[in-house]
């Protein structure tokens, strides 16, 4: 029998071809608009490193000045002081550290027909590549020698890389960088977690910024006093140099420790206090504020990655459904009610009201499932013009199987909650009425 009522289902599109697209365009954009916003929200709000995010860990110490501080406040700043995150490297005290920063560079190509151009990046320490797991496509991350030695080394994008010398390898091959000459040691390949991480480490120019294009040491872009890209607590009388970054208290290193196990992180937070109560007591730190630790879930939510806005966005879109849904009530109505002559023929015919309750059911699931596929088909064309406004923004344009499964349930779920009041009544039809009228 459901087999029957399937079949008269799409016979049934094709009756009012007119008032059935407008049913299925009605259902299609109010699902389309609600998963585009969940696929997004989902993506923003999502575990970007699962497997290790209780293990990577922020610290956050106040070095704020004493003026206008109220004991208990939370700190002003999220990032640390340049003394602070060279204390924290050299005391070794988790499985691996990192710390850096956003930069700025003049990249001069030695393809004659490219001409200067200026490009970001990060400079971050060699633990940096696998604390957070990124992949290379050709060689890989400098060493902990490097590090110390300060050395001219620098790793690509693969979109730089490609740009600079095409399909090739480039691992060897010296590259001017701000008048200075670096040695090639990898290119990254894609990197999915690249536009989550960008909010995780606080990138200031938005949740979905480019991908950095080249990666060059943390002690290298010190010496080379590369223009620092993004946020800074420095008054501007400061200089770029390394004696300048010493001396001074500017708060503009973002700092990530990987433990061995999310045991650890009372350990670390012990050392943590302890540090800050000795810089105390050198005069460094003024304020008693919490010194804190924040994991990467914990740091998502610190940085507000969700915002209201975002979660408006999404209420927004389901509440654009409902509206849809509302619509689609009318339409069916108006789609069921012409239709009165043919109930009243087939109840005289003996049919009950329960299987004209579920023709007209598997009637508006089909419209259901159609309205899904083209659902699902303008979904897919929303996150696509999405993406092309940003290339970090590639990762979003993917929906897994889940979100599928999810687009079309809910385009059928909603046609059917739609599709009740008109099915039921279209079952109160009177046949002697009916037949008495044609």
């Amino acid at each position: 029998m459901f087999q029957y009522y399937f079949m008269l289902g799409l016979r049934s599109l094709r009756r009012n071809p007119a008032l059935t697209a407008l049913m299925v365009l009605t259902l299609a954009v109010g699902v389309a608009a609600s998963i585009a916003t969940l696929t997004i929200l989902h993506v923003m709000s999502g575990d970007p490193i699962p497997h290790k995010s209780d293990r990577l860990l922020v610290p956050v110490i106040d070095n704020g000045p004493l003026a206008g501080y109220t004991p208990g406040e939370e700190p002003n700043d999220r990032q640390l002081s340049y003394r602070d995150a060279n204390n924290l490297l050299a005391n070794k005290v988790a499985e691996r550290s990192t710390a850096l920063y956003g930069i700025s560079v003049a990249v001069e190509p030695a393809r004659k027909e490219l001409p200067l151009f200026n490009a970001r990046g990060l400079a971050p320490t060699s633990d940096f590549f696998n604390m957070f797991d990124v992949p290379f496509r050709y060689g890989a991350g400098w060493s902990p020698a490097e590090d110390k030695a300060a050395a001219d080394v620098v790793v690509l994008s693969r979109q730089l890389a490609e740009k600079l010398y095409g399909d090739s390898d480039p691992v060897g091959q010296r590259l001017r960088i701000n008048s200075q000459q670096y040695q090639v040691v990898g290119v990254l390949d894609k990197w999915n977690v690249v536009p989550r991480f960008h909010r995780i480490i606080g990138t200031p120019d938005g949740a979905f910024s480019d991908e950095d294009e080249l990666y060059v040491p943390f002690a290298t872009s010190v010496r080379h006093e590369m223009q620092r890209n993004g946020n800074s607590s420095c008054s501007s009388d400061i200089a770029p140099g390394y004696q300048a970054y010493l001396d001074s208290e500017c708060t503009w290193i973002q700092f990530w420790f990987e433990l061995r196990s999310a045991r650890e992180r009372g350990a670390l937070q012990d050392y943590l206090n302890s540090y800050a109560t000795e810089q105390r007591k050198l005069g460094r730190l003024q304020r008693q504020a919490p010194n804190k630790l924040y994991d990467v879930r914990e740091w998502l939510d610190y940085m507000k990655v969700v915002g209201n806005d975002s979660k408006l966005s999404a209420w927004l879109a389901f509440g654009f459904l409902i509206l849809c849904l509302v619509n689609t009530v009318g339409l069916l109505l108006a789609k069921f009610s012409v239709r009165a002559a043919e109930v009243g023929i087939r109840r005289a015919l003996g049919a009950s009201r329960r299987e004209i309750f579920q023709q007209f059911l598997i009637e508006t699931t089909v419209i259901g499932m159609a309205g899904g596929l083209l659902g699902l088909l303008l979904a897919f064309g929303a996150l696509a013009l999405i993406a092309m406004q940003s290339k970090a923004l590639t990762v979003v344009a993917h929906m897994d199987w889940l979100m599928l499964l999810l687009t079309f349930a809910l385009s059928v779920l909603s046609a059917v909650l739609a599709g009740l009041l008109p099915t039921w009544r279209a079952c109160q039809t009177t046949p002697a009425l009916q037949l008495k009228s044609q």
